[in-house]
């Protein structure tokens, strides 16, 4: 099921470098990153975030950018790249923002070439295998992931790849890992539900 959005169209519109439709600024959206500052963001671990072309990158170490503000139930949308292979994830609801883990929170996962598929890109790792396989790299990709109680939805480029229920995390930070390879994130937006 594809799924298109007055946000998502915002979202290649600020990409082109074009401010966002009325209809996206007037919906409650917060932008976390925009690619001019790290301003906002915590950092744990020694990954080397840096800007480059408007964008949140690393490429050596391992860690994360994580938000000081937590998150109950929210909407988020975000752009990644990466170049193969690569590891990374969009945490949310952290139980710990010092101390990130796929065990302390859940892991929206961006890892093509994981040893084991079952929770590749697309899936929260331990809870919901992705419903499709979506090969990730060399391009830029959108996530949406709605989470509204225990009920947790991810769509990538408009593909819907979970929908499941959990209720082991009600809120916390939302954190963008560095695991290995090049990781790019641009284009953060929250708004609650």
């Amino acid at each position: 099921m594809k799924r298109t959005t007055v946000f998502v169209l915002a979202l290649f519109t600020a990409a082109l470098g074009l401010s966002a439709p009325a209809s996206a600024q007037d919906a409650g959206w917060t932008t976390l990153l925009d690619g001019s500052s790290l301003d906002g963001w915590n950092q744990i671990g020694d990954a080397n975030w840096s800007l480059v072309d408007g964008a949140a990158q690393a490429d050596s170490g391992a860690g994360f950018l994580v938000t000081p503000e937590s998150y109950g139930d929210f909407e988020l949308v975000l752009q990644y790249a990466t170049e193969e292979p690569a590891n990374s994830g969009i945490f949310i609801r952290c139980a710990d923002p010092t101390s990130v883990t796929d065990r302390n929170s859940y892991e929206v996962n961006i890892f093509d070439t994981r040893p084991d598929q079952t929770y590749r890109t697309g899936g929260i790792v331990h809870i919901a295998a992705p419903a499709s396989q979506v090969d990730s790299p060399g391009r830029w990709n959108t996530y949406e992931i709605r989470a509204e109680g225990p009920r947790l939805r991810v769509w990538l480029n408009g593909e819907q790849m979970v929908d499941v229920e959990d209720e082991q995390f009600a809120s916390g930070p939302i954190a963008l890992q560095y695991g290995f390879g090049v990781v790019k994130f641009r284009n953060v937006m929250i708004r609650g539900l």
